[in-house]
C-alpha cells in the first residue's frame, strides 16, 4: 500500500487535496469518485511524480499552443478519426517540441488505460479546470467533436480579447516610457551643459531657467535614491500581492481606476460568462460550473465573490439573485441571467452575455486609449515645452547683456 497526494474539484465547485493510502493510482481515481470528488492530481508528492508530469526544459505554457491543439483536435474528431490516432496527428502537427512531448505523454498515458480527461490532469499548467472538466463531460456522453468545437471557440475568443487588450495597451505604455526617458536624458545631460554657461558667466539667471537648473542638480543628485526607493516599493508592492491579502488588495485598487477599471470588470464577466456559457450548455451541475469558472478570472476579488453566488445557487435562489447581490458584476448581467432562468436558456444567456461584454470591454478599451494617448503627449509636450522656454529666455537674457 502507498500514500498517495491528490488534488480534485468537489460538486460545489471548490478546491480538495489530501493524502489517501491505496494499492494504485486507479484505487486513489476510484475512491475520489465514490466521494464525489472530480480528480486533478494524483501522485506520490505534490508536483513531484505520480500523475503531474514535468519535462526537462519545460519554460512555460503559450496559451497559442492550447489554442491550435484544440482546433487541430476538432478538426480531426469530427472527421471520425479515433482519440489515439487524432492525438498521434496533433503531435505531428505541434511545432514547440515541448508541447508535442506534452501531447506525445497524454497519449501514452491514454494507451495506458487512463481517461482523456485523467491524462490532460497530468498537467495542470497546460489545461484549466474547465477544459478537464469538458473534455470529461464529452467523454461521458460520447460527444467529444462537439465538446472540442466548444473549446475551440471558447480559447479562440479568450485568446482574441486578451490580444486585443494587450496590444491596445503597448502603444500609451511604450509613449509613456520613451517620454519619461526623454525627459531624463534632457536633465542629466543636456541641461548640466547648458548649465556651466552660466555657471561660468556668472549672469544673472531668469526665474524659470533656475528653477529648471534646480530641478536638474536635484536629478542628478538624488535621482538614484529615488529610483532606488521605487525599485524598492516595487520590489515590496510585488510580494505583498502575491499574499492573498494583497492580492484582493490589488485586484479591488485595480477596479477602482477611472476608465481602466471599468474596461477590466467588463473583460472579466466576458470571461466568467463565456466559461459558464461551455460548461452549462455541456450540462456541467451549476454549483460546479461557478466554482471552474471562478478559476478561469484573474481578478480575485471578482472570483471571490461567486463563493457567495454559489451558495445562493444552494439555497434554491437561482444564480441571477445572487449574483446581482454581488455587486461585482455590471447590472446588465444579472438582468440577462434573470431572463435566462424564466426562459429556460440559461447557456444561451451565458453566450449572449459574453458576446455583449466583449465587445463592451473593447469598447472600453478604445475609450481609455484614446483619452490616455494625447494625455501622456500633453503632459510631455507641456514637460519639454516649459524646459526649451526657460533655456530660450535665458538665452535671450545673455543677448539682452551682450547688447
Amino acid at each position: 500500500m502507498t500514500t498517495y497526494f491528490y488534488k480534485a474539484v468537489a460538486s460545489d465547485g471548490r478546491a480538495r487535496s489530501g493524502t489517501l493510502t491505496a494499492a494504485s493510482e486507479r484505487s486513489v481515481l476510484h475512491e475520489l469518485r465514490k466521494q464525489g470528488l472530480t480528480p486533478t492530481y494524483i501522485g506520490l508528492q505534490a508536483g513531484k511524480s505520480g500523475v503531474e508530469l514535468k519535462l526537462p526544459g519545460f519554460s512555460g505554457v503559450r496559451r497559442r499552443d492550447i489554442l491550435f491543439f484544440t482546433q487541430e483536435m476538432t478538426t480531426l474528431l469530427n472527421s471520425g478519426i479515433p482519440l489515439d490516432r487524432a492525438l498521434a496527428i496533433a503531435s505531428e502537427l505541434t511545432e514547440r517540441p515541448q508541447f508535442r512531448a506534452v501531447v506525445l505523454d497524454v497519449l501514452r498515458l491514454i494507451k495506458g488505460g487512463r481517461s482523456f480527461a485523467d491524462a490532460l490532469a497530468a498537467y495542470p499548467d497546460h489545461f484549466s479546470d474547465l477544459y478537464i472538466n469538458m473534455v470529461r463531460a464529452g467523454e461521458a456522453s460520447g460527444s467529444m467533436g462537439i465538446i472540442f468545437t466548444r473549446l475551440a471557440e471558447f480559447e479562440r475568443t479568450r485568446d482574441d480579447l486578451r490580444g486585443f487588450i494587450i496590444s491596445s495597451l503597448i502603444y500609451p505604455a511604450l509613449l509613456a516610457a520613451v517620454g519619461t526617458g526623454s525627459i531624463l536624458v534632457l536633465m542629466n545631460f543636456v541641461v548640466p551643459r547648458f548649465a556651466s554657461v552660466f555657471t561660468d558667466s556668472r549672469l544673472q539667471m531668469p526665474l524659470p531657467t533656475k528653477i529648471l537648473l534646480e530641478t536638474s542638480h536635484y536629478v542628478q543628485t538624488y535621482g538614484w535614491i529615488v529610483l532606488g526607493a521605487l525599485a524598492v516599493a516595487g520590489v515590496a508592492l510585488y510580494s505583498y500581492t502575491r499574499t492573498v491579502a494583497g492580492r484582493l488588495w490589488w485586484d479591488a485598487l485595480r477596479l477602482r481606476i477611472p476608465l481602466l477599471g471599468d474596461a477590466l470588470r467588463k473583460a472579466e464577466t466576458a470571461r466568467f460568462a463565456r466559461a459558464m456559457g461551455t460548461l452549462v450548455a455541456n450540462s456541467v451541475p451549476l454549483v460546479q460550473s461557478l466554482g471552474i469558472a471562478a478559476a478561469t478570472l484573474s481578478n480575485k476579488k471578482i472570483a471571490g465573490s461567486l463563493d457567495a453566488v454559489a451558495q445562493g445557487v444552494k439555497r434554491g435562489e437561482g444564480i441571477a439573485t445572487p449574483l446581482k447581490r454581488s455587486a461585482q458584476f455590471p447590472p446588465l448581467a444579472g438582468h440577462l441571467l434573470t431572463v435566462g432562468e424564466e426562459t429556460g436558456k440559461l447557456d444561451e444567456m451565458f453566450h449572449r452575455m459574453a458576446d455583449i461584454y466583449e465587445t463592451d470591454t473593447r469598447a472600453a478599451i478604445r475609450r481609455f486609449t484614446t483619452l490616455f494617448e494625447p494625455l501622456v503627449i500633453l503632459i510631455m509636450g507641456i514637460i519639454v515645452g516649459a524646459m526649451i522656454l526657460s533655456m530660450l529666455l535665458a538665452i535671450t537674457s545673455i543677448n539682452e547683456v551682450a547688447v
